[in-house]
C-alpha cells in the first residue's frame, strides 16, 4: 500500500510531467494522473495499477466510508487530489457539479445551471438526467450538460471560468438523448461530440478551434460515444465513434485521416473505441464485435476489417488484458474474444443489465447495475466469478471508479465511498 506520501509525490509527478503516451510529434499529449480523472480512468482504458486487490470481498475488507444522498445522475464520480466530483439532475429543472473531500465525504463546493431536457418516450424509463462523465486536469473541472453544453469550472473552488453553448454558437438542434459524450482533456484542449460534430476546445479559454464531421450520424447527431487519443500507424490522432462509422481525426487540424463503417441499430454505436495496436476494437447494439486495422501507406490512411464475432456489445466498453477482450453483452452475459483470432473463447450466464468493469493485473471488478460488486479472474480459458458482494440498494449504472485504496459508487440516489482493508 502507498504511503499517504508516495501518493501525493506520484499526482504532482504525473500532473507536471505527462504520460508519453503520444508521439512526439503532436504536442498535445495525453495527461496522466494517478487518480481517476476522466471517463475510464487516468488512461481511459479502464485499469488501474498498484497493489493486488483483495483475493474477496466481504463486508469486513471492503468497508463503506461514507454515503451522501444526492439527485438522480449517470454520470461517473471522477478523483483528482483530495477531493472527488459528481454530478446530479435537481427538480426536473438544473444541473448541479459536487465537489466532496474524498475522505470525509463533506461537501466543499457546488455550481448548479438551468439544464433540464427530456429524452424520447422509448428511453424515458431510464430518466431524463445528465449522462456525460466529467473530466479534470488537475486545475478546472470539464462538466457536459444534458442541453449541449459544455462548462469549465475551477476544480478547487467551483466557480465559473467559461462555457460553451454549442446547440446556441452553431444553431444545431439538441441532441435527442442529451449531451452523452464524455469529455477528454489533454495537456491543452477538450475534445468532444457535440454540436452534430465532433469539436476540439481550448481548455483555458473556451474557444472552438475546430469541427469536424459536421451534421453526420443523424438522431440531431447524438453520438453516445466517447472519443480517446492514439497513435495508429505512426500517426497520433483522435478517435471517434459516431452514431454510423469510425473514423480517425488530425489533432491540430480536425481533418479526416480515415473512416470506417460501423453497422448498428438506430444509430446504437455507444461503446468507446478500444485501440489495440494499429487496430480498433468495438461492438454496437443488436450487430456484431469487429476488429479493424488501421494502415499507413505513407499517402493515404485506410481501414480494413480483420474479424468480427457474433458477439453483440451495447453499453459496456471492454478491458483489454494481455490479448483478450472482456465484454459485457446486449444478452446481459460476460464474454471473452480473443483479439488476434476474433475466437470467443467463453460466454458466462447472464449478469446483469449492464456493468462498468476495471481491471487490475489478472482481476476485474465489474459493478452490475442492481447495485452488485462482481470480482471476476480474468482467465481467457474460462469464466470464473471469484466473489460478489452488494454495495448498494439503488441501482448503479455510473461508471464504477477506482482511486488508491478507495472505491466509488455512483448510485442513481447518492454516492457512496468504499475502502479495501
Amino acid at each position: 500500500m502507498r504511503t499517504p506520501l508516495a501518493t501525493s509525490l506520484l499526482f504532482l509527478a504525473t500532473i507536471f510531467f505527462p504520460s508519453n503516451t503520444s508521439s512526439a510529434e503532436n504536442s498535445d499529449q495525453v495527461v496522466s494522473y494517478e487518480t481517476w480523472p476522466q471517463w475510464r480512468g487516468p488512461h481511459r482504458d479502464g485499469k488501474v495499477s498498484g497493489d493486488p486487490w483483495p483475493v474477496e470481498l466481504k463486508a469486513d475488507n471492503l468497508k463503506l466510508q461514507w454515503r451522501v444522498q444526492l439527485g438522480p445522475s449517470y454520470s461517473g464520480p471522477i478523483v483528482s487530489g483530495d477531493l472527488v466530483y459528481t454530478t446530479e439532475s435537481r427538480d426536473g429543472k438544473s444541473e448541479v457539479v459536487l465537489a466532496f473531500n474524498r475522505k470525509t465525504g463533506k461537501e466543499i463546493w457546488r455550481a448548479e445551471w438551468d439544464g433540464a431536457m427530456s429524452v424520447p418516450f422509448f428511453a424515458a424509463s431510464n430518466g431524463s438526467w445528465i449522462r456525460s462523465t466529467p473530466a479534470c486536469d488537475g486545475e478546472q473541472i470539464y462538466i457536459a450538460g444534458m442541453r449541449d453544453v459544455l462548462v469549465c469550472l475551477d476544480a478547487k473552488q467551483g466557480t465559473e471560468r467559461w462555457r460553451v453553448d454549442f446547440s446556441q454558437q452553431f444553431s444545431t438542434p439538441l441532441p435527442s438523448f442529451g449531451f452523452v459524450c464524455s469529455p477528454l482533456v489533454d495537456a491543452r484542449a477538450v475534445y468532444v461530440q457535440a454540436g452534430a460534430s465532433v469539436a476540439k476546445i481550448d481548455k483555458n479559454t473556451g474557444e472552438v478551434l475546430w469541427r469536424a464531421l459536421q451534421d453526420e450520424g443523424g438522431m440531431n447527431g447524438s453520438a453516445f460515444s466517447s472519443p480517446v487519443i492514439a497513435e495508429l500507424a505512426g500517426k497520433t490522432q483522435l478517435v471517434v465513434q459516431t452514431r454510423e462509422f469510425l473514423a480517425g481525426l488530425d489533432m491540430q487540424t480536425g481533418a479526416e485521416l480515415w473512416r470506417q463503417p460501423v453497422p448498428s441499430f438506430r444509430g446504437m454505436n455507444i461503446l468507446t473505441p478500444v485501440v489495440v495496436g494499429d487496430a480498433i476494437f468495438t461492438s454496437s447494439y443488436q450487430n456484431k464485435s469487429w476488429l479493424y486495422k488501421i494502415t499507413n501507406d505513407e499517402e493515404n490512411f485506410s481501414s480494413e476489417e480483420s474479424w468480427s464475432n457474433n458477439a453483440k456489445g451495447y453499453m459496456s466498453t471492454p478491458v483489454i488484458i494481455e490479448g483478450h477482450a472482456y465484454l459485457h453483452l446486449q444478452n446481459e452475459r460476460f464474454a471473452c474474444i480473443n483479439l488476434e483470432s476474433g475466437e470467443r473463447t467463453w460466454t458466462s450466464e447472464p449478469y446483469g443489465k449492464y456493468c462498468s468493469m476495471i481491471a487490475n493485473g489478472n482481476r476485474i471488478l465489474a459493478l452490475e447495475s442492481s447495485g452488485r460488486l462482481l470480482l471476476i479472474n480474468a482467465n481467457p480459458q474460462e469464466f470464473k466469478l471469484i466473489d460478489e458482494l452488494k454495495v448498494s440498494d439503488s441501482e448503479t449504472w455510473a461508471h464504477l471508479a477506482i482511486s488508491g485504496d478507495q472505491i466509488f459508487v455512483r448510485e442513481l440516489d447518492g454516492l457512496a465511498t468504499f475502502r479495501w482493508k
